[in-house]
């Protein structure tokens, strides 16, 4: 109940923001300039390619979470508060929890929606350029990501459509691209990017013996399920720690939504940074295949689903999803600033929470691009 408590808490911080003014931020261009976060005695904490606000979280690879107090731009660096451990889900209550979505609908079908927003994102070590127009490096992570799920009987729905070019609307333009996954009811809805930042050292790691990359999980904490893709990529940054420790780099929570109030699992993943071998950002995907498929459908948890460990992480699960549908009330509220078409926001937002159980999603969604 702590963490359901904390997680309301959040909640409730997130959406005190204009809904508006977290629409524009999330659409500011990422230019490569780098942030670094640092704790208050300056020793480093983090770096990220992409500007940092006060308010942003990072949970780091020892799950130790820190808040930004105070960013300077010109120096491009971030203040931050360590808070002590981040409540954490087991790793066994992890698999428990999704195990009993939307993937064992249709007979046990299973279904992974990928796309990627930075179309021309790419690795100087395999395609020699950081950038590549048109198709990029990245959908050969995709790519191998799909085969990966593939082999372990996972249906994937890659959409390799191009949002182009690299600047404020990519988001709105791949917001139409996700919104047709959507359509395909996924289980899980995965933005693929590669990070920005020259350090190739901090995603280097070694898994079972084999070099590869780390991945970055991000959250937008703009969006009404914010609290709940949280919870998405601790489960997956808790299995990963278990079963490959090493593999998860980290989890940030930045402003902006990056189109996943779409999704109550929807994440935005990042395979190493454009100074990685792109091979290694590759291998990693054989590894990140495998949480994917434990957390969202393994055998252990949908044999806990049935006994006592997993009714109680189904009813955890169950009061953040009604946190994130009171906060969709709230942002409906705020982003309407009237009562008007009220009835038809929340019945989409249901849909879109519980994946086209409750309520309906008109084909002509009014928020369905970002201004």
């Amino acid at each position: 109940m702590k963490i359901v408590k904390k997680l309301a808490l959040l909640a409730a911080l997130a959406l005190a923001l204009s809904p508006a003014a977290a629409r524009a931020e999330s659409d500011a261009p990422e230019d490569e300039a780098v942030y670094t976060m640092v704790a208050p005695d300056g020793a480093p904490v983090m770096s990220l390619a992409g500007r940092i606000y006060a308010g942003d979280e990072y949970i780091a690879s020892d799950n130790r979470l820190w808040v930004a107090v105070e960013v300077d731009d010109a120096a491009r660096r971030a203040v931050a508060q360590c808070l002590g451990e981040e409540p954490a889900f087991e790793a066994e209550a992890a698999r428990a929890v999704f195990a009993q979505a939307d993937g064992t609908k249709d007979g046990g079908k299973k279904l992974i929606a990928l796309y990627s927003t930075h179309s021309d994102e790419s690795y100087e070590k395999g395609d020699g350029s950081a950038s590549l127009e048109g198709s990029g490096g990245i959908y050969d992570v995709d790519r191998a990501l799909k085969e990966e799920l593939e082999k372990l009987g996972v249906q994937v729905a890659l959409d390799t459509t191009t949002h182009l070019p690299h600047d404020a609307k990519a988001y709105s333009r791949s917001r139409r691209t996700a919104e047709e996954l959507m359509k395909k009811r996924p289980d899980a809805l995965l933005d693929v990017h590669r990070d920005g930042i020259p350090d190739e050292s901090e995603y280097e790691t070694t898994v079972e013996g084999e070099e590869m990359s780390k991945v970055r999980l991000l959250v937008g904490r703009s969006n009404p399920n914010a609290s709940v893709n949280r919870e998405f990529a601790k489960q997956l940054k808790a299995v990963a720690d278990e079963k490959y420790d090493g593999l998860v780099k980290d989890i940030f929570i930045g402003k902006g939504d990056y189109n996943q109030e779409i999704s109550p699992k929807s994440l935005l993943l990042e395979f190493g940074t454009h100074t990685t071998d792109k091979a290694q950002a590759i291998e990693a995907t054989k590894y990140m295949a495998d949480v994917l498929n434990t957390v969202l459908y393994g055998e252990s948890a949908s044999a806990e689903g049935a006994g006592g460990s997993g009714r109680g992480a189904g009813r955890a699960i169950g009061l953040v999803i009604a946190v994130a549908a009171l906060g969709g009330l709230i942002y409906a509220l705020l982003s309407t600033g009237t009562l008007k078409n009220l009835g038809a926001k929340l019945s989409g937002g249901a849909s879109e929470l519980t994946g086209g159980l409750l309520g309906r999603r008109g084909e002509d969604d009014p928020d369905g691009e970002d201004e």
